[in-house]
């Protein structure tokens, strides 16, 4: 006998075969007097959440989420009379917020793309060669005889990180006096001139500044390679969208009827008086 399926079976069974079908944002998850909430209310609910309850495991998480959404949803349609002002003026500021926002992210998608990337890159990088980069230990000391002294217990064989960890008053000290890598500009200008003039592995003379006597070693120096536009990428990107957002900015305002004579003469402490909104 052959077997015998009928269309409806034949079509429950197909249906258990496939996928369930998938939500999508505006999928109702439950109602409330006529009022949805969908799973679009609960994911943007979720992500307003401190860091700390996010972290909570998921099927916790969406009931507490849809609980709290029905319960705002029945105090919110019990609430009688007009809203107070604090919080229209909230609604108002946070509509505008997020508006503003949206034209942003639509202005952003034109502007970054990888020629204004590569543009901003070349304009930065192409005809910059890096400057040079040293290495360089101290040893800071109150007084210039204590330097001198110094300096000739390390020319006489002393081991400079040894001694500095003795005898520097500086905060490297305990680290052997090793400042680690830095370019022009990043110290003082006395510092600087005399750790340009070493070569690696020589010791300065005393060298005085407004923290003291140093004594000075180059330990090595480097010309550091170009940084590559993935290694700059979101600095870059976000130097585009500065440009970007000035530019279209400046572009509004002057097409625009402003007036701010309103704020003339109004105490800018008025700001802290909460109880205006009353």
């Amino acid at each position: 006998m052959k077997p015998f399926f009928s269309l409806p079976a034949f079509g429950l069974l197909a249906a258990m075969a496939l996928p369930a079908a998938a939500e999508d944002a505006n999928t109702v998850v439950a109602t409330v007097n006529g009022t949805d909430i969908t799973i679009g209310h609960m994911i943007i609910a979720r992500a307003t959440l401190p860091p700390r309850f996010q972290e909570l495991p998921d099927d916790v998480l969406f009931t507490g989420i849809l609980d709290q959404l029905v319960q705002q949803t029945l105090l919110a349609q019990s609430y009688e009379g007009d809203l107070p002002s604090r919080v229209t003026l909230s609604l108002e500021n946070e509509t505008r917020s997020l508006t503003a926002g949206e034209e942003l992210e639509k202005l952003f998608e034109g502007a970054l793309t990888d020629e204004a990337l590569q543009a901003t890159y070349d304009a930065r990088f192409a005809d910059e060669t890096p400057g040079e980069e040293y290495n360089a230990s101290h040893i800071l000391l109150e007084t210039e005889e204590e330097a001198i002294a110094v300096k000739a217990e390390i020319d006489a064989g002393a081991d400079f990180a040894e001694t500095a960890k003795e005898k520097s008053t500086g905060p490297s000290g305990p680290n052997g006096g090793e400042l680690g890598w830095f370019g022009t500009g990043a110290m003082v200008p006395s510092f600087e001139a005399a750790v340009i003039t070493l070569e690696p592995g020589e010791v300065s003379d005393p060298v005085q500044t407004q923290f003291g006597w140093h004594v000075i070693v180059l330990n090595e120096t480097r010309v550091p390679d170009q940084p590559t536009l993935e290694e700059v990428r979101e600095e870059l990107e976000n130097e585009i969208r500065e440009a970007t957002v000035n530019a279209y900015v400046e572009e509004l305002t002057a097409d625009a009827e402003i007036d701010q004579s309103g704020a003339e003469g109004v105490d800018p402490a008025l700001l802290k008086d909460l109880t205006l909104l009353d």
